[in-house]
């Protein structure tokens, strides 16, 4: 009879290592883990600011169009009015009148300025909270602010359906605080960047802030399915308890560095420690903003007003997109919705390809880092404002123009690795702060372009007229890029340091990193004979 003690120490019999537990929690590194919480976080973010835009139909009641003179038809001179025939109308002697859908018959008697008002608010109070949100990170960090300002929007939203019913200043009051809340998100995200993400990953670590995409992609066919169904108050329930079971999630999963995360791997950490080196400060809450270099950075304008331009034309699709679909081309609120929040579905698998290529050609230096950020900014603005303009010239070719339309929506996301990636480039200490200037500057095209939009078209929706507002869009898109090819750079800036001074290091480290487990996440030592290093 054998002993069986003869088995006791071979792997068959061998009690399970403490440490095999932990290796589950390996599997899926950290920064993974802060890519999905960004990623969702943006997603869920959009929904609750987005949720409004179709929901609007619904609550107010649609306004009686002016009476025409000439009444419908169109002369072989007259420029054509929309590419659609009303099918439900009502017939009288004086005219013939669209009967709209049960849910777009409105519960609210609310003027078009009022609802441009309930609407715009938002974005009045987002543009006022950048500055606050990049301090408020330098002090707090990312966990509190961005998490904060995400359970306050999710608040709103169950508040918002009450507030409606009290009076319409009630729902301006709750938009204006999320838009402040939410003002808050994007500089807080920024400024984790360049703790957690080594340079040649960031790029396609920026396609997580594309989350919104798949929010605004989501939220518009969800809101038509919702208020077909079950009415407008429920969308507001729907995005708010999303909002506020994400919350959940944040708590428990996100960490301001590397170095508090109880659950990092020491490989990991000691790659990512490796790999930013010096170009952050750890734990830079308190460190003291250098608010007068920025404000005279011409590489930190230079990064506002190009982004101004691919805003202006962003928001050209998001707002008055839909109302460009219904008045031209008479597609009722749930094809509307769908049709609206498809390209945007699209738009974040773009935005991956679009930051994978980018570190691709960053780490094989078949490009440089600046030559890619311009590129990248070019192809997200430039071109997405051509194409619109050509939607205007297709006229009613419906099929084209959901073609070129949705080319254009998806090539925006190259942005993530032009110049909204620039950011972290220029001032990874400083991403939060550099951020919430740029957004000041940018996100006022998030109001001004609907608003131009409207002016434009007010008297007539004809064809003719969104010609006319795609026109602007493209010069505007266009103009701006050219000073962003003129002051743009990605060398870290001397201000991003507290002594306002380059480390001695730096300069050696900031070439971006080959993707290879062999270099231990060293930084590859600088070209002999080159100029400047570019980071």
């Amino acid at each position: 009879m054998e002993n069986p003690q003869r088995y006791r120490d071979t792997t068959i019999y061998k009690q399970p290592s403490p440490c095999s537990l932990r290796k589950l929690a390996d599997i899926v590194p950290a920064r993974v883990v802060l890519y999905m919480l960004s990623f969702s976080g943006f997603l869920v973010s959009f929904m609750m600011r987005m949720d409004i835009n179709l929901t609007m139909v619904a609550m107010a009641k649609p306004v009686p169009p002016p009476a025409s003179a000439d009444g419908n038809e169109t002369s072989p001179g007259k420029p054509v009015a929309h590419c659609y025939v009303a099918q439900n109308t009502t017939w009288s002697e004086e005219n013939t009148t669209a009967v709209p859908p049960p849910e777009e018959l409105g519960e609210f008697d609310w003027s078009p300025a009022i609802q441009s008002a309930i609407v715009g608010s938002f974005y009045w109070c987002y543009i006022l909270s950048q500055i606050v949100g990049g301090v408020l990170t330098q002090y707090f960090g990312t966990k509190t602010v961005f998490g904060g300002s995400q359970l306050l929007t999710a608040i709103c939203s169950f508040l918002m359906p009450t507030a409606a019913d009290i009076h319409y200043g009630a729902m301006i009051a709750l938009r204006s605080i999320q838009g402040a809340a939410s003002g808050l998100t994007w500089p807080a995200m920024y400024a984790i960047v360049g703790h957690w993400i080594p340079p040649a990953e960031r790029s396609r670590f920026m396609s997580s802030f594309q989350g919104f995409s798949i929010g605004i992609g989501l939220t518009y066919p969800l809101c038509g399915f919702l208020i077909h169904h079950f009415g407008w108050r429920v969308v507001f329930y729907t995005t708010g308890s999303i909002g506020a079971g994400w919350c959940v999630l944040w708590y428990f999963f996100a960490f301001d560095t590397p170095a508090c995360h109880p659950r990092i791997s020491p490989q990991e950490l000691r790659y990512i420690e490796g790999c930013v080196g010096e170009q952050v400060v750890g734990g830079n809450e308190g460190m003291p903003v250098p608010w007068r270099a920025i404000l005279t950075s011409w590489p930190a304008w230079a990064i506002g007003i190009t982004t101004f331009g691919r805003i202006w034309v962003h928001y050209v699709f998001i707002i008055p997109g839909p109302v460009y679909m219904k008045s031209v081309h008479g597609f009722d609120i749930q094809t509307n919705g769908i049709l609206s929040g498809v390209p945007f579905l699209l738009s974040y698998l773009a935005s991956v390809a679009f930051c994978y290529l980018a570190d691709v050609l960053v780490t094989r230096q078949i490009l440089s880092l600046l030559n890619v950020r311009r590129i990248f900014t070019a192809v997200a603005q430039v071109v997405p404002g051509i194409l619109l303009l050509l939607v205007g010239y297709l006229g009613c070719n419906i099929v084209l123009v959901l073609f070129v339309w949705f080319v254009a929506v998806t090539l925006i996301t190259a942005a993530y690795a032009g110049a909204m990636a620039n950011i972290v480039d220029i001032a990874p200490n400083l991403a939060g702060p550099v951020l919430a200037f740029a957004q000041t500057i940018h996100m006022s095209a998030s109001f001004l372009s609907p608003i131009v939009a409207g002016f434009m078209t007010k008297d007539s929706q004809s064809l003719d007229a969104w010609r006319k507002v795609f026109g602007v869009a493209v010069c505007v898109s266009s103009g701006t890029y050219v000073v962003y090819q003129i002051f743009g750079t990605a060398d870290i800036q001397a201000w991003n340091y507290p002594d306002q001074k380059y480390p001695q290091s730096v300069r050696e480290d900031s070439q971006p990193l080959r993707e290879s487990p062999q270099k231990d996440g060293k930084i590859v030592p600088k070209r002999s004979g080159s100029s400047q290093v570019q980071a």
